[in-house]
């Protein structure tokens, strides 16, 4: 039987048009199905890294901040984020981690859904507060998923204590009915982390606004493996990490993405001297610098954001579409190879069974998880488990092929 499905994927692996792509990152005989927590390194960055260290860091110094770009490394790099997001340029600021930048955007959803007016700039004399309640626009409660990633749901819970809002978990189908008059802001995962569950964005989207509250999407497991099209279905704010499906490396710097038309009422919770219109003023009042600039805080992390900037190149015209088509027929061949070599009943898929329900990982409910994840990594096959009994295989269509998730489920089914 395994020999069919060895050939089978041999071909599938010939004729896909991703494939070439391997070869632009560090990748030995090991199965890496975990680029959903770690994206594998591409071999642009080494060298890209070296260059800012000893060039412009060791000899420029301080001049690279103008000869090397640093000073707008955190828009530029937003800019080619943007459409594998789809998002126009101009609206998605690279810095801080995922946690701040969900603070700043949930923060920054139930200011503007107070913001009686409609039309104020957002900025010198609400910028510099830092807190206070709702204002007069009687908003005052929070929606989160009730099945994000622990530290979303912590940072709501600050952020609703910081506004005066109350916080209502709610899971994301339990969203439409939820919403009321008081709702501010909705806080959602595109897609679950443990069951790799994509959520229906441009409906809750649609809902969320038709109730008069802000939707804020968190990316971190969407962006880089399926179409997210922030600008298409009106979304307000989005943040996501860099280090997963991107490929940005540990601890890369998160982004925040504020919709072109909310971006003049952006009121931050968080001004730094890099947000201010007048940085180098070194002026005592706050006074926001223009569009999705307002978004930055403090010093950019250079030295990470430079290695994401070149990790970001191997997208180059590359099709978010292509990506997703490929995602989706690698995670089909391998539930089709889990059921032809698994035993029956040692594991269960938790992963939708509806393409238009899938992010880009299986989830395997398996007793023992943690142990059989031990196993596969001393055989070679690199995934990871959640806690109780999940299993998770995230497929990164630009490196991962056919053969490796035929080898990893026959390591699997040996294992179990």
């Amino acid at each position: 039987m395994s020999e069919a499905y060895a050939d089978k994927a041999s071909a599938l692996d010939a004729v896909d048009e991703l494939a070439k792509l391997r070869a632009q990152f560090v990748l030995d005989d090991v199965v890496y199905l975990d680029g959903n927590s770690l994206g594998a390194l591409p071999r642009s960055v080494p060298g890209r890294v070296e260059d800012v260290v000893r060039r412009q860091w060791g000899s420029l110094r301080i001049r690279s901040w103008d000869e090397s770009g640093w000073w707008t490394a955190p828009e530029r790099i937003g800019d080619r984020i943007a459409p594998l997001v789809g998002a126009a340029a101009g609206q998605i600021v690279v810095g801080d981690s995922t946690s701040v930048n969900v603070f700043k955007a949930v923060v920054g959803a139930v200011r503007l859904a107070n913001d009686g007016d409609g039309g104020s700039d957002g900025g010198s004399d609400r910028g510099s507060g830092g807190g206070g309640g709702v204002g007069g626009g009687g908003r005052d409660e929070i929606l989160v998923d009730a099945t994000t990633f622990p530290t979303d749901g912590y940072i709501a819970a600050s952020a609703a204590r910081l506004t005066g809002c109350t916080l209502r978990p709610v899971t994301p189908g339990e969203v439409p009915g939820a919403l009321n008059e008081r709702t501010a802001a909705v806080l959602l995962n595109h897609v679950d982390y443990r069951t790799g569950r994509l959520h229906d964005l441009p409906s809750l989207t649609a809902a969320i606004h038709a109730a008069g509250a802000l939707a804020v999407w968190d990316l971190c497991h969407s962006a880089g493996a399926l179409p997210v099209g922030l600008d298409e279905h009106g979304v307000d704010l989005a943040i996501g990490c860099t280090y997963k499906y991107l490929n940005g490396g540990p601890g890369s710097p998160a982004y925040l993405y504020v919709r072109r038309d909310l971006q003049s009422r952006f009121d931050s919770p968080l001004p730094g001297w890099n947000s201010h219109a007048d940085p180098f003023g070194m002026t005592p009042d706050f006074t926001p610098a223009p569009g999705a600039l307002r978004g930055r805080v403090g010093t950019p992390d250079i030295l990470s954001m430079l290695a994401l900037e070149a990790a970001l190149e191997v997208w180059d015209n590359v099709s978010v579409s292509a990506v997703r088509a490929k995602s989706l027929a690698l995670q089909d061949f391998f539930l089709e190879c889990v059921g032809a070599y698994v035993p029956e009943g040692a594991v269960e898929s938790v992963t939708p069974s509806a393409h238009a329900e899938r992010g880009s990982q299986v989830a395997l409910r398996c007793e023992d998880a943690g142990g059989v994840m031990r196993r596969l990594i001393e055989r070679g096959v690199v995934g990871d488990f959640r806690e109780p009994d999940i299993l998770r295989f995230g497929l990164t269509p630009l490196y991962v092929g056919f053969g490796d998730v035929e080898r990893a489920a026959r390591v699997l089914a040996e294992v179990l």
